[in-house]
């Protein structure tokens, strides 16, 4: 096929509107999965991952917890900020937020302009199993334990649900374990994709 050069830039113009970005958000409350599930679909999607988490600690050197406990969490919630307006450009990469992300800064907007966002949902008694038994002690968590932590979470929780909630796709921890559920997932953001 031979192009004129006015040809060409319209051709290009016309495949590069064709050629779709992809960009999922998986969010939850901390303990639901979300970095573990996020890397299982990057997989299955054949997309890049990311956890904010990690990205932030590897930028900065230090540990979510010497953040917190150093800077405290009004400064983490604006490095936070900043880190998603910078990866909410990125293409074909799904993202794992940290659990409080959502829940800040307008966030959720941001998120939803930008992307697709799903939302990981685990019941309270789901969720203190998980971070009771977790060997990574978030410094919210440290010394609670039994009704304790699941009163803690249960309070949580509820302050946050109404921002998970504006997510596009409610999820349910327990269907991750499920191959099916998986699969009707992705299908599910493909077609959204594909709009």
């Amino acid at each position: 096929m031979y192009l004129e050069f006015s040809e060409i830039s319209i051709y290009f113009a016309v495949e590069l509107a064709t050629i779709r970005m992809k960009r999922i958000y998986i969010i939850g409350y901390m303990g639901a999965g979300k970095s573990t599930f996020g890397k299982s679909l990057a997989l299955r999607m054949n997309l890049k991952s990311i956890d904010t988490d990690h990205f932030i600690e590897n930028r900065y050197r230090k540990k979510i917890g010497e953040i917190f406990a150093v800077e405290g969490e009004e400064r983490f919630r604006e490095i936070e900020h900043r880190v998603l307006l910078e990866i909410s450009e990125y293409e074909d990469v799904v993202i794992s937020t940290g659990g409080g992300l959502p829940c800040f800064n307008d966030n959720m907007t941001i998120m939803n302009n930008t992307g697709i966002t799903v939302y990981l949902e685990a019941p309270v008694d789901e969720l203190a199993i998980r971070l009771g038994a977790s060997k990574n002690v978030r410094p919210v968590l440290k010394k609670r334990t039994g009704s304790e932590l699941s009163d803690f979470i249960r309070e949580n929780l509820s302050g946050r649900k109404p921002f998970y909630e504006r997510a596009q796709i409610r999820f349910p921890v327990e269907s991750m374990n499920k191959n099916n559920d998986v699969d009707r997932l992705v299908a599910e953001l493909n077609m959204l994709i594909d709009r």
